[in-house]
């Protein structure tokens, strides 16, 4: 799916190019999509070059652990878990750590951690796989669940408010767990069902309304502070766990008797191996991504959308928001600009100001996590994974423009 998608970003900029100039005289666009690709390029390989030092860190870090025993304590917690959701995963393997820790980065919103144990699971993983350039089963279920972006604290979004001056920057905090917990659940089911994984076992149901009544906790915690204190003690949280787990892999490479440095600087060697098997994908997909975005293929859409709802009698006021749906499974990058952009124009406290930034929240950059992930193990075919990524993804955006009318309206 991912090498039509990459290519049709070419045709529809070359043919939205064509028509630009021979109808609307534009015939400057041919210049502005030639800087576009050749800009792109430099900031595809500039985002894995900032990457480099992130990934050499946490996999220097994750090898202490490793040695430590902590990852495999972590996996032996979750297993009962993990052996229904990953039945091909050995007890106790190393990818059930890795995979835990990823997932709880992503939710505490801490990208730059959940980055590099993402990869270094998809490298676990890769190891049980007995085919090596097609996607196994254990690998989508763990690609799916991580890019329908299940976040319970939004730090960067409600950042952004309070820089643009929202009047609550947190009050989208409830709106985007309910819409990214809906692509999680999604993403989960449609797994399951594909795998043939007993979604109604004990273990899953009791694990999923525990969450449930996590999030719930969490989401209550949150709506009982103060305003002011919202963004500080959310940052303050998700800080001192990153940094406690940093300090627990040491203690417990020192209790083993660990060569911590050495261990370290062995683990960390593969950051940069997997920053250069990553960059040809990276800059690929960035190129094809920007293309598509530059060319006003999105402006189109969400004239079309326009367009089509106000034909049947719906409400058209989450229609400016489109592009920010369009681009989030894509660019994240995108996204953000296009939401910024919508700030700046209608406004932050505007009622499209909060779908854009709610949707921004409910889901991941599908196609670019695809990308890069399969990509640093050298897996070609992706099977079903870009198609429930993206479905995962649509029910998290529906959610999210839902739950705004709901909060918003």
């Amino acid at each position: 799916m991912i090498n039509y998608l990459w290519a049709g970003f070419f045709l529809v900029a070359f043919l939205m190019a064509i028509f630009a100039s021979t109808v609307q005289g534009d015939t400057e666009i041919w210049s502005r999509m030639m800087s576009t690709l050749f800009s792109s390029s430099q900031r595809g390989f500039e985002i894995c070059l900032a990457l480099t030092g992130v990934l050499t860190f946490w996999l220097g870090l994750m090898k202490v652990g490793e040695a430590g025993g902590v990852v495999a304590k972590f996996s032996k917690l979750i297993n009962p878990l993990f052996s229904r959701l990953f039945p091909s995963i050995p007890a106790g393997h190393p990818a059930q750590g890795s995979i835990l820790m990823n997932v709880s980065a992503n939710m505490l919103g801490l990208d730059n951690a959940a980055t590099p144990m993402g990869l270094k699971a998809m490298k676990e993983l890769q190891e049980l796989n007995p085919k090596k350039d097609t996607a196994s089963d254990a690998m989508i279920m763990f690609l799916v669940l991580n890019t329908s972006g299940l976040t319970i604290i939004p730090i960067s979004i409600m950042m952004y408010r309070a820089q643009y001056h929202a009047a609550n920057p947190s009050d989208v905090f409830i709106p985007i767990l309910l819409a990214t917990s809906c692509a999680t659940l999604a993403g989960l089911i449609l797994c399951c069902l594909k795998q043939k994984i007993k979604i109604w076992d004990p273990v899953i149901m009791g694990t999923i309304l525990g969450g449930a009544g996590i999030l719930g906790g969490t989401a209550y915690f949150f709506s009982q502070l103060p305003q002011d204190k919202i963004a500080t003690y959310s940052t303050l949280f998700s800080n001192i766990l990153l940094f406690t787990i940093i300090i627990l892999f040491l203690l417990a490479g020192i209790r083993k008797k660990v060569p911590l440095f050495s261990t370290f600087v062995e683990g960390a060697k593969e950051g940069f191996q997997t920053v250069v098997t990553i960059i040809p994908y990276q800059i690929a997909l960035f190129v094809g991504i920007s293309l598509f975005r530059d060319c006003g293929a999105l402006g189109l859409i969400a004239d079309f959308f326009g367009w089509l709802f106000s034909s049947i009698g719906w409400d058209t006021a989450f229609v400016e928001a489109i592009p920010c749906a369009i681009l989030k499974p894509l660019n994240g990058g995108g996204a953000r600009a296009m939401m910024l952009s919508i700030y700046e124009t209608s406004g932050v406290d505007s009622f499209v100001g909060h779908v854009a930034a709610t949707i921004q929240g409910a889901t991941d950059t599908t196609m670019y996590i695809l990308a890069v992930y399969f990509g640093s193990v050298n897996v070609s075919k992706m099977r079903y994974a870009a198609a429930f990524g993206l479905t995962a993804d649509f029910v998290g955006i529906v959610a999210a423009i839902l739950v705004s009318y709901i909060f918003f309206a």
